[in-house]
């Protein structure tokens, strides 16, 4: 399996695009309330990558028609912005990623807009802890199982469904590289981690079972249950010095 190992100078340009997009998601929170159209979230990214002179990622990708993908409620990734308007309690999921002299970063978050239903907060709670906790374990020297254990461990154990089907990834020059790094498995599976691998960590979690289904527009991945859905992201690169967060402001 590839070892994705890059530069100091490419990790400060990686941080460089890893700040735009933390205090972008920020703005596009700042943004959530009900009665909002989801699709000028969509006009926020473009203006502010504009500003920074970013180029948007996920869009073209694949054919991927917006900048930033918004997930809501049973929705769990790959939410494409459109007419949909956010209500009071909706949990929304926003995904975003930019490329800056070459090189990609991206994160995503969940946020509860207004009022938390029963459970929800918990969901999303967990969901970011899990990150958290796979962030801890990846340490040069570890395998990439020990990330995938760790958070598929403290999710369950609360009560949660870890999504099997849509993984983690190495990231870099593209936004999706090897190795994959899913939110679940054995702890002793998978490459040793070394300084300089850079990779995209996001649990994605489900108040209920973890199987998903694809909708209609070939991009919307709900749960195939029904239940909710929370979706946390960061890109992390493996130091000397432990796991560094490359999106952050």
């Amino acid at each position: 399996m590839p070892i994705i190992i890059k530069s100091d100078d490419e990790i400060a340009i990686m941080r460089h695009a890893g700040s735009v997009v933390a205090n972008t998601l920020a703005r596009l929170v700042e943004e959530l309330r009900p009665g909002l159209v989801v699709k000028g979230l969509d006009k926020v990214v473009r203006k502010e990558f504009e500003k920074h002179h970013v180029l948007p990622t996920f869009l073209g990708y694949h054919g991927y028609p917006a900048t930033v993908c918004v997930s809501v409620n049973d929705e769990i990734v790959h939410g494409i912005p459109g007419k949909r308007v956010i209500q009071e309690g909706d949990v929304v999921s926003l995904d975003l990623g930019c490329t800056y002299k070459g090189f990609v970063a991206d994160s995503a978050l969940t946020v509860i807009v207004g009022p938390a239903k029963p459970g929800t907060e918990k969901l999303v709670d967990v969901t970011r802890e899990s990150l958290d906790e796979g962030i801890r374990h990846a340490r040069a020297g570890n395998r990439l199982g020990e990330i995938s254990h760790a958070i598929q461990t403290y999710i369950e154990a609360r009560g949660f469904g870890v999504v099997r089907e849509y993984v983690g990834h190495g990231v870099g020059r593209a936004m999706h590289e090897e190795p994959q790094v899913p939110n679940y498995g054995p702890e002793d599976r998978g490459p040793v981690l070394k300084k300089g691998m850079v990779l995209a960590l996001e649990p994605m979690v489900t108040m209920g079972d973890w199987r998903t289904k694809q909708m209609n527009d070939n991009w919307t991945v709900k749960t195939m249950d029904g239940s909710l859905a929370a979706h946390f992201e960061h890109t992390i690169a493996i130091t000397d010095d432990g796991p560094q967060v490359l999106t952050v402001p």
